[in-house]
């Protein structure tokens, strides 16, 4: 007896479904998502030593408004995942978009509301993972709302990864303004 293919589907996160009479059969391959640090550890990372406490913040409709007019890049959740170092400063972890998938990253703003450090968390895309390499995260060290924050211009891009690096760099650049808005009045 011979089986003939009805239709063969394969999505963009590569999961296949293939069809034969009287029998369904589903192919997945493994995903490419990398858990790199939790939160404590990005804040050993980018804090070493300090301790931590929770911030509770939650966007009002003006802040988030605000923080879009500032940073160009609209807050896209009211409530934010922030704590306050010891010694000063805050680690806030966010998410972005890569190509298709969501990049966790923390960033560390010091007292001054300069950019102290970023990490990348989590990556979930089959390719421009070297987001990750300390050299192009180092770019954001110092940065605060007065820099261009803009790729190509004061954040170099990496071939390969230009979705990733340009979310990035607009999501840092909401961060900076989520600190000169809500965070340094606290």
């Amino acid at each position: 007896m011979a089986f003939s293919h009805r239709w063969l589907w394969v999505s963009k996160k590569s999961f296949g479904l293939l069809s034969v009479p009287g029998i369904v059969l589903v192919v997945s391959t493994p995903g490419f998502a990398a858990v790199y640090l939790t939160v404590e550890e990005a804040q050993q990372a980018i804090f070493p030593g300090e301790s931590f406490s929770p911030v509770s913040v939650i966007l009002s409709d003006e802040q988030q408004k605000m923080i879009k007019k500032m940073s160009g890049v609209p807050a896209y959740t009211k409530k934010q995942k922030v704590w306050r170092a010891t010694q000063g400063g805050y680690l806030i972890v966010d998410q972005v978009i890569g190509k298709h998938e969501f990049i966790t990253y923390a960033v560390g703003i010091n007292p001054d509301g300069s950019v102290r450090q970023i990490e990348i968390m989590e990556y979930r895309e089959a390719y421009g993972f070297e987001i990750r390499q300390k050299k192009w995260r180092r770019q954001f060290a110092g940065k605060t709302n007065r820099s261009p924050l803009r790729l190509n211009s004061d954040i170099t891009n990496i071939s390969g990864a230009t979705l990733s690096c340009r979310h990035i760099t607009e999501g840092v650049k909401r961060i900076i303004a989520l600190y000169e808005f809500v965070l340094r009045k606290i």
